[in-house]
């Protein structure tokens, strides 16, 4: 009988990913590696209402992506868990995710995506605060840069962070005002921002560090760094060297303990293999000493995400 991938979905991760770990068989963890993904999307274009996000026009992300699937890619690179990040705005995806992760012990983490200012939003974020392993909430440019400025929005993420959540701001250059400012009015607030290196500061490390340094200057914001790999003239650059002038600006301005990692999969399949994005962050971060790669790669996360230890 042939065997639907979604029917295998619980029972392999279960039985996948967790053994995997028990057993020590990951080829990364003779270099003393363990990694916490923090950046992950699943979903399942065949549900009967579908899917907001990704489109149709996508090719490359338009098809179900489950935990199973994430499992064996990363069985063998030191994955142990990952940080699942909603990127619809549907209110039920939410609960959808952590339906999953009920039975897949991989997931050990759920940002969610809620309204922030709307009037449902306190509501909201009682029902979904109660589950263990929902982790915080993300928060695009346009609702930061729109928001910043209302008291009731304000007010919202003073919530959030009344509840020990933190949050993901997926900005780029337009909303790190924004960023700067929740951080500055809400100190409790931990905040990280995602994507980190942008790629229009890439030939500009000068005007990187005038536009981020204010943002690491805040204790609360960490830097997730999960765009790094870049293709030229449609060839992927793997070599770490060609990397390292922008990952040493972020390692001058955030430091060892604030810097997190995250593979954005599977948008990141539009550019290139999971293995080969891992390769180029630990080649670099393992040159730092083996506490800053666990820092990076496994206890930044925990400290920021206050992730949940499964078995």
């Amino acid at each position: 009988m042939v065997r639907d991938e979604r029917t295998l979905t619980r029972r392999d991760f279960m039985q996948g990913w967790a053994g995997l770990a028990i057993a020590g068989t990951f080829a990364s963890v003779e270099r003393g590696r363990r990694v916490i993904d923090t950046h992950t999307h699943f979903y399942d274009i065949d549900r009967p209402q579908g899917v907001p996000w990704p489109p149709r026009t996508e090719p490359v992300l338009y098809r179900t992506h489950l935990p199973p699937e994430f499992a064996r890619l990363t069985a063998r690179l030191g994955v142990v868990g990952t940080v699942v990040v909603e990127a619809s705005p549907w209110l039920e995806d939410n609960q959808w995710v952590l339906d999953l992760a009920k039975e897949s012990p991989g997931i050990v983490g759920f940002v969610g995506n809620l309204a922030v200012g709307e009037s449902d939003f306190g509501a909201n974020l009682r029902r979904f605060a109660r589950q263990r392993l929902f982790r915080g909430l993300r928060l695009g440019e346009r609702a930061l840069v729109e928001g910043v400025g209302r008291v009731k929005f304000l007010d919202d993420l003073r919530r959030l962070a009344g509840e020990g959540l933190a949050l993901d701001a997926l900005v780029g250059l337009a909303g790190l005002a924004a960023v700067e400012r929740v951080a500055r009015e809400i100190p409790s607030l931990r905040i990280i921002v995602d994507h980190l290196p942008f790629v229009p500061l890439d030939q500009d490390p000068e005007g990187a560090r005038r536009r981020i340094g204010p943002l690491a200057a805040r204790p609360n914001i960490y830097a997730k760094v999960s765009n790094v790999i870049r293709q030229r003239e449609g060839v992927v650059v793997t070599a770490a060297a060609e990397y390292g002038p922008r990952l040493d600006l972020l390692w001058d301005l955030f430091g060892q303990k604030r810097l997190v990692y995250g593979s954005n999969w599977p948008v990141s399949n539009r550019v290139s293999t999971y293995e080969e994005q891992l390769r180029v962050v630990a080649d670099y971060f393992q040159a730092k000493g083996a506490g800053a790669a666990d820092d990076y790669f496994y206890g930044n996360s925990r400290r920021f995400y206050r992730w949940i230890e499964r078995r």
